[in-house]
């Protein structure tokens, strides 16, 4: 595996700080490498992960060709370590590091070769992103967005999307359905979804009368009780026929249980280890949009984020504008019996949210071309507000907040590259945190 020399290697100090008018957040921004970070098509999802018993967090991002780089920070010493490239991206924005921490101390990134096959990077050391990391074939599954989570008892699930037609050449290019794997052993071994439950995929549908077969999901979330929330999207070639990703159709909600694999509605509605078309338009939609792209754009797009206030789900996402204008950003609530959805925002791309409280979650978003990312909050998972503005020398193409994090490393901030060519890497990898909760 070749090196590739960055330029610089040292983290620029804490600059740039920002508080609410109220006095409600104050946010410290440090730049931990400079002109690195390539295009990504990564989901809001294990960007990074703080060991307490490290007392270190690590975070991954995509470099030049979509390489695996890691970075280390140390709380003890407020210490950035030099990146550390992992992993080979094959030149595929599709092909971005995810990160989580294994039971037994080891750092696990995953990463979908895109359509290809799904493959870990195993840190040498538990506790540590130091050192050549060894690389692992999980399958060759076709597979897409890894979206990986660590349980309570240390069982290590990653959630993928397969493209069915790059395995048998025959299926339609636009069914591409969700499935995930498993592994008890701190990812030594893995089952497959289909192995455990028998069922040919988790979530997905292959005859759809307008072709969309294929599932974007937007996020997903473990909660501190086990609950996976789950936001997702349709995509496929619509009425005209067979065409990957021509259009995204609605929005639709369920959470997972990883104890029996089961998927369940917002109304508790048991739907079994597998959910399909007649259970998402039946259980799981939450909005139902339509066969168009409004001013050029996929419409909802493919990132969403999910999160609940007392036990109700909510879900944030965003569509283009029929007559030109700004994005349109909704919030989708879960009321007890339906969901409301409203219009809150214009032209804001949200990126990730967290909880802030047992009543708030603050919303990360940025504005197409502009520097910055804004933050917003959400009470009741009912009522938008502006928060404040974190302040970034360049745009933000990707926000992800840590996993148990711990100021000043609480999210991640990946710079937008000025090329969608992912031979060129110039934006910025930059940590944001806060001194007040």
């Amino acid at each position: 595996m070749s090196a590739v020399l960055l330029l610089p290697l040292v983290a620029v100090p804490p600059a740039n700080a920002t508080a609410d008018p109220r006095g409600k957040a104050e946010f410290t921004v440090t730049t931990t490498a400079t002109n690195v970070a390539a295009r990504s098509d990564r989901r809001p999802v294990a960007g990074g992960v703080h060991d307490r018993k490290a007392g270190k967090t690590f975070i991954s991002w995509a470099g030049r060709h979509e390489d695996s780089y890691v970075q280390t920070y140390d709380h003890r010493e407020s210490a950035w370590s030099a990146p550390n490239r992992i992993a080979d991206g094959d030149s595929d924005a599709h092909n971005y590091p995810t990160v989580v921490q294994a039971r037994d101390g080891h750092l696990l990134v995953f990463r979908g070769m895109h359509n290809v096959e799904l493959r870990m990077s195993r840190s040498p050391e538990p506790h540590s992103a130091d050192g050549v990391w060894e690389e692992t074939l999980i399958s060759k599954n076709a597979a897409t967005y890894p979206m990986p989570f660590v349980t309570r008892d240390g069982t290590i699930h990653v959630f993928y999307r397969e493209t069915t037609r790059d395995l048998d050449g025959t299926t339609p290019t636009d069914t591409r359905p969700m499935l995930y794997v498993v592994s008890k052993d701190n990812g030594r071994t893995w089952k497959t979804s289909t192995e455990l439950t028998g069922d040919r995929f988790a979530i997905g549908s292959t005859s759809r009368a307008d072709n969309m077969n294929e599932i974007y999901i937007g996020q997903l979330r473990q909660e501190d009780n086990g609950r996976v929330r789950i936001v997702y999207t349709l995509a496929g070639g619509g009425p005209e026929g067979n065409k990957h990703d021509r259009y995204h159709r609605n929005i639709y909600y369920t959470w997972f249980d990883p104890r029996n694999r089961h998927f369940h509605s917002a109304s508790g509605r048991d739907l079994g280890t597998q959910v399909d078309d007649a259970d998402q338009e039946a259980h799981l939609k939450v909005a139902e949009t339509p066969l168009t792209v409004p001013n050029g754009v996929k419409s909802p797009d493919y990132i969403q984020q999910v999160g609940t206030t007392l036990g109700k789900p909510f879900v944030l996402w965003f569509t283009g504008d029929e007559a030109g204008g700004p994005l349109r950003n909704h919030l989708s609530t879960w009321n007890g019996r339906a969901w409301e959805t409203k219009e809150v925002a214009r032209g804001l791309r949200t990126r990730e949210a967290e909880p802030v409280d047992p009543i708030t979650w603050r919303v990360y978003a940025t504005e197409d071309g502009k520097p910055n990312v804004n933050t917003y909050l959400v009470r009741f998972g009912r009522h938008w507000t502006p928060e404040t503005v974190i302040p970034t020398a360049k745009p933000v193409q990707r926000v992800e907040v840590v996993e148990n994090f711990r100021d000043p490393a609480r999210a991640i901030f990946s710079g937008a590259s000025s090329n969608r060519d992912v031979a060129i890497a110039d934006g910025d990898i930059s940590v944001a945190g806060t001194s007040r909760r």
